[in-house]
């Protein structure tokens, strides 16, 4: 499939829903698409179903970088979709963008065993009378894979597809890796963001090449909620779609990105890694 550019800070195509997303939301949507613009080339394949517009859907993405939510939140845009996000309490908490964040209807997940059981209540509710996409990172972090592949991830996602019925769309990404590096777990001053600052300034000097796929709807319908094994059988196949759609994407860097970024560990192992 061709690759279609996105130059524009305005979406090619408005969804009839649209209206239903919080104007705050729509406003900082296309400030990120100004920002993506800025930073690099944006390429978008696959789109997002008109039988799917305007009903509950879950959405699940790679997660390669610090800069990847921008790049899937432009790339949505682009096709007349604005999600919504499962975002921690240390960004809805934040004095001013946690307000807005707030404000954009995103779903709030605290750390702690009870609190992402609890959030996993809200956001399954909050799906039944969803008229816009959930996007969700099955894998939780950036993969510290060393070839960047997807790591195992958990099922999360697919237990709430299941629950609510809900279908699956993925999305595959590659380059937002390129425009930041991962930094550091915490951030104590200056010296700790130096690197997230002066990478991204070197992208801006570099122009990157953002690569974002959206799939066909993951078929989960054999699946129950209530049978032992089905979580992770569904986690299995949207996991295996992601990293098929992922393959063309990246296909001069099969193995590792020519990007190297030291500071992103890479102790972790892809159960879905292609077999070279």
């Amino acid at each position: 499939m061709v690759a279609r550019d996105y130059d524009s800070t305005e979406p090619t195509r408005r969804s009839p829903h649209i209206s239903d997303v919080p104007q705050v939301w729509r406003a900082l949507t296309a400030i990120d698409s100004a920002l993506v613009r800025l930073v690099g080339k944006l390429e978008v394949t696959g789109t997002f179903p008109d039988e799917l517009r305007g009903r509950p859907v879950l959405v699940a993405a790679n997660h390669i970088g610090m800069f990847d939510p921008f790049v899937l939140i432009a790339a949505c845009r682009a096709l007349g979709v604005a999600p919504r996000f499962m975002l921690t309490a240390g960004l809805l908490d934040a004095p001013v963008l946690g307000r807005l964040l707030r404000a954009s209807g995103h779903i709030r997940v605290d750390r702690g065993k009870s609190n992402v059981a609890e959030a996993f209540g809200r956001a399954t509710n909050a799906l039944r009378d969803a008229r816009v996409p959930l996007l969700v990172y099955p894998e939780g972090r950036i993969s510290r894979e060393p070839g960047l592949w997807p790591e195992r991830g958990k099922t999360g996602l697919a237990r709430m597809a299941l629950h609510g019925d809900v279908p699956v769309i993925t999305i595959s990404q590659w380059g937002a890796h390129e425009a930041m590096y991962w930094g550091t777990p915490t951030v104590r001053g200056w010296q700790d963001l130096k690197p997230l600052v002066t990478s991204f300034a070197k992208a801006l000097a570099g122009q990157r090449r953002f690569r974002v796929h959206f799939g066909e709807p993951v078929d989960l319908g054999d699946l129950s909620a209530d049978r032992v094994g089905d979580a992770m059988r569904a986690h299995t196949r949207i996991m295996r779609a992601i990293t098929a759609n992922l393959v063309p994407l990246r296909a001069a860097e099969p193995d590792t990105p020519r990007f190297h970024d030291p500071t992103r560990p890479t102790d972790s192992h892809s159960p879905w890694r292609p077999e070279s």
